[in-house]
């Protein structure tokens, strides 16, 4: 049997995700899509493809028939909402997948972490910038020190909708936070940014890690690890890919150290990634959407296997 899910938020990631687990998944099925917006197209489009759904929010979704069959749930509303919506849910013994930047539960990054806290009550995907760099500096980091990763986003501006713009703060903390604690860098930092240009242009993303690598071998490493990493996450992104070759270069002689951190470092390691998204709902440029509903879908059936494992050990 498949493991029901339910999505709260109904806009573009909400819906997003909920056409990834009709058309992709296999064994997860959708028990429930929520809004609070009864004319939302999210809500509209989910009863046409016979989802369960509900305008009154999370205690709408509680007060469904048949809430008590769903398992998993997404939360693809705002930062400030799913603190809300956790402590909701929180008596009724459900897995929480939080689409948002507010970071109650441990960070995963599924190329990363996922195995880690497959069975936590509720885990946090960073952001889309974090789901794109992470892997990226977790696989330098494995290789050589790593005393300061930055990360820069740039995403198009149709792409970012009113809950990404009110979580511009988030997004740059916990991206950085993360950074550092799944990533394996000593000090992080994360920059978005919006781009206007029309036609919209795809996800582009840049990874810039100081590290203490000084010989030809470990650059090797280094670029072995960040290119087994790219086929590892595009195995459930498809659209995500190196836009040119790992660059290795010197830190200059009169820069040994860098200012924040005070570690020695030998060389920076610049790798530039795109991120073209599938278009199940969004447009391809939207690759930062994509990326974030790919990684929760590929979280949430990780949890929905390891039920079944648990089911089948009992019985």
């Amino acid at each position: 049997m498949k493991t029901k899910v339910a999505v709260i938020g109904s806009g573009n990631i909400g819906t997003d995700l909920m056409i990834k687990v009709l058309r992709l998944s296999e064994s997860l099925e959708m028990g429930a899509m929520v809004g609070i917006d009864p004319a939302s197209d999210g809500l509209a489009r989910a009863e046409r493809l016979g989802v369960p759904v509900t305008a009154q929010g999370v205690q709408g979704l509680i007060a469904m028939d048949g809430f008590e069959d769903i398992r998993i749930v997404f939360d693809a509303t705002s930062a400030k909402a799913h603190i809300a919506n956790a402590h909701a849910l929180a008596p009724y013994g459900k897995q929480l997948i939080d689409l948002t930047p507010a970071a109650i539960g441990p960070m995963v990054i599924p190329a990363v972490n996922l195995a880690d806290h497959v069975a936590a009550d509720n885990v946090n995907m960073v952001t889309c910038g974090g789901q794109a760099t992470i892997p990226i500096v977790a696989a330098i980091s494995r290789v050589a020190p790593v005393p300061y990763a930055e990360i820069v986003a740039s995403i198009a501006s149709k792409s970012a909708g009113p809950g990404t713009r009110a979580n511009i703060d988030e997004f740059t903390e916990t991206t950085s936070h993360a950074i550092e604690t799944v990533g394996g860098a000593e000090r992080g930092k994360a920059v978005i940014i919006l781009n206007p240009a029309e036609p919209p242009l795809i996800m582009r993303d840049t990874v810039l890690a100081l590290v203490d690598a000084p010989d030809e071998a470990a650059h090797e490493a280094i670029r072995a690890a960040v290119a087994q990493r790219v086929d590892e996450v595009s195995a459930y992104v498809p659209g995500y890919r190196l836009k040119q070759q790992v660059q290795i270069t010197p830190v200059p002689a009169d820069q040994p150290v860098h200012t924040l951190t005070q570690a020695a470092a030998t060389h920076q390691v610049s790798v530039f990634l795109e991120v073209e998204g599938a278009a199940h709902y969004l447009p391809a440029y939207a690759g930062n959407l994509d990326i974030m509903t790919s990684a929760a879908l590929r979280m949430a059936e990780a949890m929905a296997a390891r039920a079944t494992e648990l089911q089948g050990a009992g019985a």
